[in-house]
């Protein structure tokens, strides 16, 4: 399993600290018991923190033109309309998805395109389950126009955990399926808007996996 870059450094210094917490455990403490509990804690921290940043290598291989795939994995919390004022500046469908600190923390493009619109805003740091937490919360809005010249939005949401928003999309750039627009750290959501006649391809509380699992199709000028 690849680690993600985010995670490298963090992963290096964790397990340093807790080498430096448990050798002088079981240099000096009484044998056997209370050091083999401090080793035993230290291991489930460090397997934690070292599954929350793997990176799983995926490749979309359903049809994309005017597909729409989830950027995250996690579970689908909202599915409404409502007015984005940033990107689109309309209405849109607003296709919410919450992360536990167990999922994937890897955000990937949810369409193939162009991004025309970067920005990241300081914020506050509410639970991400909450609506206000779209407006509220720390967050960064990727704006982006697909091959058929659809406008969506995806927006990495932070949360009380996530304290941390990286964003690798730069106006310019390219946007695939298969690549990453960034990271959120320690458990957060994302929200994608897209076009209100698009038609959405999951329920409220489905798992959906980022890079791999259909969320929305997007109508072509004939329909």
């Amino acid at each position: 399993m690849k680690i993600h870059r985010e995670g490298t450094n963090i992963l290096i210094m964790l397990f340093l600290v807790l080498v430096a917490i448990n050798a002088p455990v079981w240099l000096f403490m009484p044998p056997y018991v209370i050091p083999a509990v401090f080793t035993s804690i230290s291991a489930v921290v460090y397997i934690f923190v070292f599954n929350f940043f793997r990176c799983p290598k995926r490749h979309y291989r359903g049809t994309r033109k005017d597909m729409v795939v989830s950027s995250v994995d996690g579970k689908v919390v909202a599915i409404e309309k409502v007015f984005e004022p940033e990107y689109l500046k309309s209405e849109a469908i607003m296709l919410s998805v919450f992360m536990s600190p167990l999922n994937v923390h890897a955000n990937w493009y949810p369409v193939d395109g162009k991004v025309e619109y970067v920005r990241h805003h300081r914020g506050r740091f509410l639970s991400a389950y909450l609506p206000k937490a779209s407006t509220e919360n720390e967050r960064s809005t990727i704006g982006m126009v697909t091959e058929s010249g659809h406008r969506i939005t995806a927006r990495q949401i932070a949360g009380a955990m996530a304290r941390r928003i990286v964003t690798y999309s730069r106006k310019g750039h390219t946007a695939t399926i298969d690549g990453h627009l960034g990271f959120i750290k320690f458990g957060s959501r994302v929200d994608l808007y897209l076009p209100t006649d698009a038609e959405i391809l999951v329920d409220i509380k489905q798992i959906v996996k980022g890079g791999v699992t259909p969320v929305a199709r997007l109508k072509t000028s004939a329909e």
